[in-house]
């Protein structure tokens, strides 16, 4: 499946930061691998526990399936077999790997409700979200409508409602939707994304300097968390 777990790898190299560490996420909302690295992200995290650094996190869009119709009619097993040209069988065994995966991460994906389609206007809504401090909370809960209610993340209806349960204002972020304010902003994360070389998401980029591909485990998100807080307090020192 598309963005799953590839290797560490270091790419472009910057002066070190003082705190909060920064790190950019490429990811898409239709990515089921996204969704994983986010838990994993989150619990190698809090794994560190009081030596955990402050970080600033920043999502960017990506899209991980352009051809994807603005609403497809049918299951996540005819989308793949049909459109992507793989075996039934092989799809479906493909989606029990990743729904055991994601259960062991705590999500309770459905694949049987999932509504595939594009999901660019989503991104808008979560630069919208950024522009008013929800990026975050957003972002968690336009994952779970998809992977785990089946909401269709491409109507506008629906994402203002998105919008309205993580505090957003419903007329303002049915403004941006409808003007498509931030179509440009996605656009722009779509290209940084090819100008780094990412083809793949989850992609986690840490200070501008280490980069991380796919849903790696939680002990690997900590020990990058502790080299780059040692790094930057060893610059500072």
């Amino acid at each position: 499946m598309p963005g799953a777990p590839d290797a560490f790898d270091s790419i472009v190299t910057s002066p070190i930061k003082t705190s909060p560490i920064k790190i950019d996420i490429w990811s898409d909302i239709a990515c089921p691998w996204c969704y994983i690295g986010k838990r994993h992200f989150e619990e190698g995290l809090a794994s560190l526990g009081e030596d955990a650094p402050d970080v600033e996190i920043e999502y960017h869009s990506f899209e991980l399936s352009p051809d994807t119709p603005l609403d497809f009619e049918g299951s996540t097993v005819e989308y793949l077999a049909e459109r992507k040209g793989m075996p039934v069988e092989r799809v479906e065994q493909m989606l029990d790997h990743v729904t055991g995966v994601a259960a062991k991460a705590g999500l309770d994906y459905h694949f049987e409700k999932v509504a595939h389609t594009k999901t660019l206007k989503a991104h808008e809504l979560l630069h919208f979200a950024k522009a008013h401090g929800k990026q975050l909370e957003l972002k968690e809960r336009l994952l779970k409508a998809y992977f785990v209610e089946g909401g269709r993340v491409n109507r506008i209806d629906e994402l203002v409602g998105f919008a309205v349960d993580t505090g957003l204002d419903a007329d303002a972020a049915r403004e941006a939707l409808e003007s498509g304010r931030y179509a440009a902003d996605v656009q722009a994360d779509i290209a940084q994304a090819g100008a780094y070389g990412i083809n793949g998401v989850p992609f986690f980029v840490f200070e501008g300097k280490y980069g991380v591909s796919g849903a790696q485990p939680a002990e690997v998100f900590g020990q990058v968390l502790t080299q780059v807080a040692g790094e930057r307090d060893g610059a500072a020192a």
